[in-house]
């Protein structure tokens, strides 16, 4: 695959230049690097990294160095990126001292058994804590998700931080949900027993380059359709609400949610202008100039409320000053050229 844009890296510089200072020289430990939110995180790293002049380096757990070396060759090749294969169950621990710890590795893919699902998350987030634990790490970043929410009640238009819901324990598809619940609770508890600083990114929907589109997302479905010139299928009724933040206002919020977010602290990041899945779908028609019909799997219920997975940002926009600067269109249009 190609490298990022050069004006997306440059945004993302931009947005973060004031951050990286604290990086000099030191080194960070990834998981999940070789994933959709990795990839972004490891670009925008050696960006800044050759931009500042940093000196810093950082090691990438991977399952399968190999395959990593085939889709990002520009990448494998860096001198100041280190692949180191592994589990995240069960990696041994690379040797030396790692002043920051971002933990994205995870699974959510519908066709993972929900146990495993459950273990790869909670026995994952333990071993990478008891890492950074023992590798004088001062600041952790860990990737969450909306999921720890559960179900968002319908008269609830965007959910925030505060709230106290939770997914259904009894029912096995919110082994993702309750995964990410018991990992951020295994945070705080190993923080608060050694003393170095977490931070909880709670994820939601998001577009950009690198984000498959032939998954469970939606909107790389869509962008899929349209690019090949078929028809748009929805695999619902389209009334659910979501809302997509670009890759690289993402990979804004990451860098700052690690190096500024409060310690114990948990973030929303996403977009909160929503839009039904259907509207989403039309978006997409109208920007990638697609002509195709848009289909939809499932008619409309009568009387049933329309689903939401859309996040209260007000946390991260007072706190940390972050904002969405791209909007649905352009980034169905960067995405869909990258694709090209």
């Amino acid at each position: 695959m190609s490298k990022l844009p050069e004006d997306d890296l440059e945004h993302v510089f931009n947005h973060t230049q004031s951050l990286w200072e604290e990086l000099r020289g030191q080194r960070l430990f990834i998981t999940g690097g070789t994933g959709f939110f990795g990839m972004w995180l490891l670009e925008t790293f050696i960006y800044a990294n050759d931009r500042m002049s940093l000196g810093a380096s950082a090691v990438v757990l991977t399952r399968n160095p190999a395959n990593f070396a085939l889709k990002a060759p520009h990448l494998a090749e860096r001198n100041d990126l280190t692949l180191h294969q592994g589990d995240v169950r069960d990696f041994i621990f690379p040797k030396g001292n790692f002043s920051h710890v971002i933990h994205a590795g995870t699974t959510s893919s519908v066709h993972v058994e929900p146990l495993e699902m459950f273990d790869t998350i909670v026995q994952g987030t333990r071993h990478v804590l008891d890492f950074a634990a023992t590798h004088n790490t001062r600041k952790f970043l860990f990737i969450s998700s909306g999921a720890v929410y559960g179900k968002q009640l319908p008269e609830i238009t965007h959910i925030s931080e505060d709230y106290h819901g939770a997914p259904d324990p009894l029912e096995p598809m919110s082994a993702y949900g309750e995964g990410k619940r018991a990992a951020e609770l295994l945070c705080t508890l190993m923080a608060d027993r050694h003393g170095f600083e977490t931070k909880i990114a709670r994820c939601f929907t998001f577009i950009g380059p690198y984000l498959p589109l032939d998954a469970h997302f939606a909107v790389g479905n869509f962008i899929r359709d349209a690019l090949q010139g078929e028809s748009i299928r929805i695999g619902g009724d389209g009334t659910p609400f979501r809302s997509y933040l670009y890759t690289a206002d993402l990979a804004i919020w990451l860098w700052t949610i690690l190096f500024q977010g409060k310690a114990g602290r948990a973030y929303n990041v996403g977009s909160s202008t929503q839009m039904t899945i259907r509207g989403v779908a039309e978006v997409t028609s109208a920007a990638l100039g697609s002509t195709a019909q848009i289909r939809l799997a499932k008619t409309l219920t009568p009387g049933q409320s329309a689903s939401r997975y859309v996040p209260n940002v007000d946390r991260a926009r007072t706190e940390l000053g972050l904002e969405a600067h791209i909007d649905l269109v352009s980034s169905l249009k960067k995405t869909s050229l990258w694709y090209k």
